[in-house]
């Protein structure tokens, strides 16, 4: 191993059943005065945003609350959260939910200490100063947005998901309680935790992986590959759901220390166009963009099925790898991931959202070579629902 290498994650974090009765103690530690509470909708009508409210009001902490996210947060929202945030001199921030909430409160933390307008924010370290503070509660395993260097907003005027990669952006304190998140739906606990999946996979095979992510991601896979169809039948399983939120939470110290690959990158622009659900986006592409990824480092993908629970003694490295995929689409099947074709995708904007994709920040990341072509031709393949085999000959 040679050189240093750079690893962000929060100083602290509270995971368990009942973290989020200790964010209080947190925010008196941080030295805070009055909190925005950056949510949504769906979780203040749940209750879910206003069982965390009770825990500020327990603790006699001021606060007063946005929640007009929306499910993928845009250039709007965190203006008119930042506003919000200004008008009633808040100094920190406490985000409940899941990725939307997260990324927004994330932004608007940045735009109030560095000012300008968001968009001037995409790409990798584009802030000077560091965020205000952000207490983030997470509710959904998946996205990871609680722990990672990584926030997505998405541009209404050029219909593009920006993404930005900021240390500076990194919350305080990430909180993951799985009995916040025994209220989700089962399609909602199936998207997330396909896009924990997609995190700790791309995390494992990217560029820039290294001993420490690899451990982190392997561990997140056979801990999805246990629990997340149970969570999906009987979201009350709280056995299941801890597992899921350790796995969500530990594939995203490994990706936002690595780095991901085109499954997000595509998946983004199937967002911004589309207003696809992230974890849906990636669901749906994962087999087929893991399939062409696999003959570059077929080593990994035997170790990514045996976390699957397939066995791979004796196989040669063409069919261990083809195992994974196949796992992978076993997953999504009995999880009921829809099809590409059964959204509102349109192939007539294959050749736009590929050059958008070829130009996304995740996309150096993919470990094999990757061209416009080649996205354009997974694009197809995923519409047209071309089996997944993982047949190609090992390069």
């Amino acid at each position: 191993m040679e050189g240093v290498t750079r690893i962000y994650w929060p100083a602290i974090n509270l995971i368990g059943p009942g973290a989020v009765k200790e964010i209080g103690t947190e925010i008196k530690k941080l030295g805070l005065k009055k909190l925005l509470l950056v949510t949504d909708k769906v979780l203040r009508s749940i209750g879910v945003a206003d069982l965390v409210a009770n825990v500020l009001k327990d603790s006699e902490i001021e606060f007063v609350i946005f929640d007009d996210v929306e499910p993928n947060p845009t250039t709007k929202n965190v203006k008119e959260g930042l506003d919000v945030f200004k008008a009633n001199h808040c100094d920190g921030l406490l985000s409940v939910g899941g990725g939307s909430p997260q990324d927004a409160a994330k932004a608007i933390g940045i735009l109030f200490t560095n000012g300008g307008d968001i968009v001037a924010y995409e790409g990798i370290g584009k802030s000077q100063h560091r965020s205000v503070p952000i207490v983030a509660v997470n509710t959904t395993a998946g996205t990871a947005s609680e722990v990672t260097v990584n926030y997505v907003i998405t541009d209404e005027v050029r219909k593009i998901k920006m993404v930005m990669v900021d240390p500076n952006c990194l919350a305080s304190v990430a909180v993951n309680d799985p009995e916040l998140m025994v209220k989700k739906p089962a399609g909602l606990t199936a998207a997330t935790g396909m896009d924990a999946l997609t995190h700790a996979i791309e995390a494992y095979i990217t560029k820039g992986a290294f001993r420490l992510s690899d451990t982190l991601a392997l561990e997140a896979i056979r801990l999805i590959g246990e629990s997340l169809e149970t969570a999906v039948k009987d979201g009350s399983n709280i056995e299941a759901r801890s597992k899921m939120a350790w796995a969500s939470y530990i594939a995203g110290l490994s990706f936002s220390n690595c780095g991901l690959g085109i499954v997000h990158s595509m998946a983004h622009q199937l967002g911004s166009e589309y207003n696809l659900p992230h974890g849906v986006a990636n669901s749906i592409l994962l087999p087929y963009v893991e399939e062409f990824n696999s003959v570059v480092c077929p080593e990994k993908f035997r170790n990514i099925a045996a976390a699957l629970g397939r066995n791979v003694e004796g196989l040669s490295l063409s069919e261990a790898r083809a195992e994974a995929i196949s796992a992978i689409v076993d997953m999504s099947v009995k999880l009921n991931i829809p099809k590409l074709s059964e959204t509102s995708f349109n192939p007539e904007d294959i050749d736009k959202l590929s050059l958008q994709a070829m130009a996304d920040v995740c996309t150096g990341g993919n470990p094999r070579e990757v061209s416009v072509e080649d996205i354009k031709t997974i694009y197809w393949n995923t519409f047209r629902d071309v089996p997944v085999g993982a047949k190609t000959e090992l390069a």
